[in-house]
């Protein structure tokens, strides 16, 4: 802030001219202007300074620099405040009176009101380290030692960051320590800006790691934040942003509440609050701040937003006030360590009000208190109604300075006394063996400010509540927060009730403790409040941002085929591993159902059936033609080679049966080797008897040469023949790249289809085309010879079978081509079987009808066709 900057550099070129002065100007210390503001004291062999914010309204800054600001009061008195400054009075007379702890040395108190403000801080900062008088003589040798000899080595304060970096940037220079029971900023980590600065609060690093694990563990992604325009809040809610928004987190909104606002900026905050989506509400200032606009929220009825509060109000008993029960019930926040303080109570209960100059602040404490004016003071011009009577008593109060079961702020302020007292008693020597004999310290010898300062960093003890008090490097202490939970109670009033614990020193995971069956909800639920821009993507799909909004604010999509999510808010989905594939509700990968032909199901068991069927017609055939083989029909149509053609095929029905059955590495191999054979033969066997029905009905003569040259003997050598190119054909096609049991995904999501993968396809095709060429000189043979003079022509019958055998092999190749999965197989097998029937049945049935049902046509003459119609 320009403005507090300006002031600030003011306010050091007069302590620098103050001190120019003192060398100056005839060997004296001058104190320039005054200072009446009230300030509570006690003498003692060294005086502590104390900063408190008594009062948490400052008045207005005059901004004209043209004449010297006249001085105003602050108005507000802060009970908690006050009771801090007693716990610091408690623990200074507790020292006092132990003689373990520095024994012959008195501490005093100097105590005055920083009325949470910057340019109230500084002034009194500035009076405590320069003393009460406007002048002090000093001596020629003393003289370059007026602020190093100031009435105040060590300053206890302050309450808010802002303040307290202005006071620490002052007293920085100089050496003298401040150490601050809650000023959290980050900010004052720094030691070359803050070289003295320490304090008995941690950080708030420490609380926003804190409060991202909170808003994390309870699933709230989607939370505003409302702060106020000092440094507490910017550095504390910068800080949470990023590390929210590191988790996937987002910010729906982010008010500054202005040091002064009006009706119309309260309303205007409030409206966003009740038109945003977000449940959650993070608040970062203290509660004098906070106060106005949760009055006028409770106005509004604005009652269904779960409040989560920094430490710096999270017990403050200005606001659980009746009026604010419907809003902040249920708030949840960090607050620091605390305990009960034995004797504190009754300490705190023997404040009472005195005429003396001294007990000025206790005067103001009794008279916001119970509402009267002491009838001492002088002008009579309090706007107080009534005089105190005297009867009224503390403990009839119920308030946040009576409220002592567990203090924390106020432990802070009893640790940073007993700090400065442990680290005044190893500089002043009182445990070495120089002490004198009665275990009196050396305060005969003078020390400065930086001294107290080194043993300050160095100090590390352990005191009666089994804490261990030191300071780190920053001059930080051990990072331990409670978790708060606001609680109605029986009598209707809010208590505090503590859920859980953080311990920022403890490893990752387990620095967050919290026992969420303690917690009570805003707006009374049991069950915890959902702040989501969009709900969570259910298992089985994956998020997707919306462009131009936040990563919160998403869309949900089904995870495409073969992926899975299985935990709500997925942004990407699982590829499920090979050979497995997502259910249906695309939660899990389960194994893929592996699919082939089996014996078991219904078409394998046809296609097996059709097999064994045309096993059986062509046994029946054989024993036919062999019941019969000396009738004319079966002589004349040459019986060895129908008998060799019935048995290839057989062969072929049975060949089929080899690509029934899950595949294995021989069935494989066995198939295609097993088809193309056994068609070889039963097609070298067609063609034979074609080529012998030729040359007997060309021969012109009896006895011709043509059959002799082409007997049963070489019949035998050309079917060999013949049958060998196939058996080397597919031995090479085997023996190279045989085909091999493969697992296909590739046709239907959730299918595994178990099949026969020929890695060199050329070699199906090779196999199938040999067959072909046999079969078309077969069939051009049988045709050429169909119009012989023969009752009973074989070549028709040949020629037919052949036009059957082409049909379903043309047709074959498309339908083996497109057919997925098993049904590739079958189609094989359906090829077979029609091409092998189509053949049995052509050639071989019209002479069994003959044989069994016209035996009159099965002569020599009949067959010859000489005799008469």
């Amino acid at each position: 802030m320009p403005v507090t900057k300006l002031v600030l550099l003011g306010l050091l070129l007069l302590l620098y001219f103050s001190v120019v002065f003192c060398n100056a100007l005839d060997n004296r210390c001058w104190t320039l202007g005054d200072f009446n503001s009230p300030v509570l004291e006690k003498d003692g062999d060294i005086v502590i300074g104390g900063l408190f914010p008594m009062h948490y309204i400052a008045p207005e800054t005059d901004h004209n620099y043209s004449k010297q600001p006249q001085h105003q009061e602050c108005s507000g008195f802060d009970f908690r405040a006050f009771r801090w400054v007693q716990t610091m009075v408690f623990a200074i007379e507790e020292i006092n009176s132990n003689s373990s702890l520095l024994p012959g040395v008195t501490l005093g108190y100097r105590i005055l009101d920083s009325c949470d403000h910057v340019h109230t801080s500084l002034r009194s900062t500035l009076f405590l380290v320069n003393g009460t008088s406007s002048q002090t003589k000093a001596n020629a040798d003393d003289s370059a030692k007026c602020l190093s000899t100031a009435p105040v080595p060590a300053v206890i304060g302050l309450a808010s960051s802002s303040p307290t970096r202005a006071v620490a940037q002052t007293l920085g220079p100089f050496g003298i320590p401040l150490i601050s029971y809650f000023a959290t900023c980050t900010c004052l980590t720094d030691k070359k800006e803050y070289p003295s600065f320490l304090r008995t609060v941690p950080s708030d690093v420490f609380q926003v790691h804190g409060l991202v694990q909170l808003v994390s563990h309870f699933g709230w992604r989607w939370v505003g934040t409302v702060g106020t325009d000092d440094d507490y809040s910017h550095y504390g809610i910068q800080a949470f942003t990023e590390q929210l928004e590191r988790l996937g987190g987002c910010i729906a909104f982010h008010h500054t509440i202005p040091k002064a606002p009006s009706q119309a900026q309260i309303h205007a905050i409030l409206n966003s609050l009740e038109g945003s989506t977000a449940q959650v509400i993070i608040a970062f200032a203290t509660e004098g701040q906070l106060l106005e606009l949760l009055v006028e929220a409770a106005h509004r009825n604005l009652t269904r937003r779960q409040w989560v509060a920094s430490e710096a109000w999270v017990t403050a008993k200005l606001l659980t006030i009746p009026e604010l029960h419907p809003v902040l019930a249920g708030t949840v926040g960090f607050a620091f360590r605390g305990t009960t303080i034995p004797g504190l109570a009754e300490f705190l209960l023997r404040v009472t009000p005195s005429p003396r100059p001294e007990s000025v602040f206790t005067n103001m404490f009794w008279e916001e208190l119970f509402g009267c004016r002491l009838g001492y003071k002088d002008g009579g011009d309090s706007k107080l109604s009534s005089l105190c009577t005297g009867s009224e008593d503390l403990m009839e109060t119920e308030n946040s300075y009576t409220d002592v079961s567990r203090v924390r702020i106020s432990y802070n302020v009893y640790k940073a006394v007993y700090a400065i007292a442990h680290a005044l008693h190893q500089l002043l020597q009182c445990g070495s063996k120089e002490q004198s004999s009665d275990h009196i310290c050396k305060t005969e010898s003078k020390f400065s400010p930086w001294q107290l300062l080194h043993y300050l960093k160095k100090v590390h003890f352990t005191n009666q509540f089994n804490e261990k008090v030191y300071f780190d490097n920053n001059g930080e202490p051990v990072p331990l927060y409670d978790i708060i939970n606001w609680q109605k109670n029986d009598r209707g009033t809010i208590r505090f009730q503590m859920v859980g614990t953080y311990d920022g020193s403890a490893p990752d995971g387990q620095q967050l403790k919290i026992d969420e069956g303690l917690i009570q909800w805003a707006g009374g639920h049991t069950e915890v409040p959902v702040s989501l821009c969009t709900p969570l993507c259910p298992p089985g799909s994956r998020q997707t941002t919306r462009p131009g909004q936040p990563v919160c604010c998403f869309d949900c999509l089904p995870c495409a085929e073969g992926e899975i999510s299985n935990i709500s808010g997925a942004t990407e989905c699982i590829k499920c591993p090979q050979y497995y594939w997502p259910n249906n509700e695309r939660i899990s990968c389960v194994a893929g159902i592996e699919e082939f032909l089996s014996y078991h199901e219904i078409m394998g068991i046809i296609l097996i059936s059709l097999s064994l069927f045309g096993v059986a017609v062509a046994t029946v055939i054989t024993v036919i033609f062999f019941l019969f083989r000396s009738t004319p029909i079966v002589k004349a149509n040459n019986s060895e080679m129908s008998f060799l053609l019935l048995l290839s095929l057989k062969l072929c029905f049975l060949c089929s049966l080899v690509f029934v059955g899950r595949p294995s590495p021989w069935t494989c191999r066995a198939r295609q080797a097993a088809f193309g054979i056994s068609f070889v033969l039963c097609i070298s066997c067609i063609l034979v008897k074609t080529i012998v029905v030729l040359l007997a009905f060309r021969s012109t003569m009896p006895g011709s040469i043509s059959l002799k040259l082409f007997g049963p003997p070489q019949q035998r050598v050309f079917i060999f023949c013949c049958t060998t190119g196939q058996v080397i054909l597919c031995a090479c096609w085997l023996a190279l790249a045989p085909p091999y049991p493969y697992k296909n995904t590739s046709y239907q999501g959730g299918k595994i289809v178990l099949e026969c993968k020929d890695v060199w396809p050329l070699g199906f095709y090779l196999v199938l085309g040999y067959i072909g060429l046999l079969s078309c000189m077969c069939f051009t043979l049988a045709f050429l010879g169909r119009k012989l003079p023969d009752t009973f022509n074989e070549a028709k019958l040949i020629t037919f079978s052949m036009l059957i055998f082409f049909a379903v092999w043309i047709s074959f190749i498309p339908a083996y081509n497109s057919s997925p999965g098993k049904y590739t197989v079958a189609v094989e097998i359906f090829a077979i079987l029609a091409s092998t029937f189509g053949l049995l049945f052509c050639i071989f049935v019209p002479k069994c009808y003959v044989i069994l049902l016209r035996p009159d046509l099965n002569t020599k003459k009949r067959m010859t066709g000489k005799i008469s119609k």
